[in-house]
């Protein structure tokens, strides 16, 4: 009887969590029908709204972002724009349309970029996350490479070999993958959306100007103290800006 309780129980549960799951579901391609909508008739600011809400409720999508980008483009706001584009490209590298509108809002404000390093750009025909699925499978490979060798009756050079290559391509992908995660384009990687930024020597508005930042400018935050961050910029050059100027590309 206690049992029949229980599976009823956790039937009762199921049940409940797929309603409220096919609800949010709903209320999110309401809110995006919505937005589509505004952006559609030319409401691009209640456009903004409820792309941002769904957002705020972490519905990431790389089309998500793309449309969020354009209507922020439609606005006038190019800073936000490129951000957003850049979100839509941070998770679907091969999206066109964002990569396309991307090069066409650089073109119009003059945005500077970080230039990658030479390692950096070698390693770019693969994400950090390919590389850490390409050194997961290497590291299970050699282990199962090492038991054999080891447990087998014959110890054969084969499984050896198989080992000593597979640890190799585990060390080259953590390696690839922890460059790229902390190169320019990586997790640090953020856009300068306010206008009229400037880098400066030290956290305060009168020191001396580093680099003028246009709108959708790329930086890469290396500290933050109070109000500042600290960043490497565009030309291998270092200098603080007011927090609020700028955003990471990821959230």
């Amino acid at each position: 009887m206690k049992r029949g309780r229980t599976i009823r129980g956790s039937a009762f549960a199921l049940v409940f969590v797929c309603l409220f799951a096919e609800q949010s579901f709903a209320q999110t391609n309401a809110e995006f029908l919505k937005a589509t909508q505004d952006y559609t008739a030319g409401r691009f600011q209640d456009a903004i709204k409820s792309y941002e809400s769904l957002v705020q409720a972490r519905q990431f999508s790389a089309n998500l972002f793309y449309d969020l980008g354009n209507a922020y483009f439609r606005a006038g706001d190019f800073g936000a724009a490129i951000l957003n584009y850049e979100r839509a490209l941070a998770l679907d590298q091969h999206h066109p349309e964002a990569d396309a509108n991307l090069r066409i809002v650089r073109d119009e404000t003059r945005a500077l970029e970080l230039a990658p390093s030479p390692i950096e750009r070698f390693l770019q025909f693969g994400t950090a996350n390919q590389y850490a699925v390409v050194a997961a499978l290497a590291f299970w490979v050699a282990a199962f490479a090492l038991v054999a060798f080891f447990f087998s009756r014959r110890r054969a050079t084969g499984a050896l070999a198989l080992s000593i290559l597979s640890l190799s391509i585990f060390a080259i992908a953590v390696f690839a993958g922890y460059r790229l995660e902390n190169g320019s384009n990586g997790k640090a990687l953020a856009i300068v959306t306010g206008n009229g930024v400037e880098a400066r020597l030290a956290t305060a508005d009168n020191a001396n100007t580093v680099l003028a930042l246009p709108p959708g400018s790329e930086i890469k935050i290396l500290s933050t103290r109070g109000d500042w961050i600290y960043a490497a910029l565009p030309y291998n050059l270092r200098g603080w800006l007011p927090a609020k100027s700028a955003e990471l590309v990821r959230l």
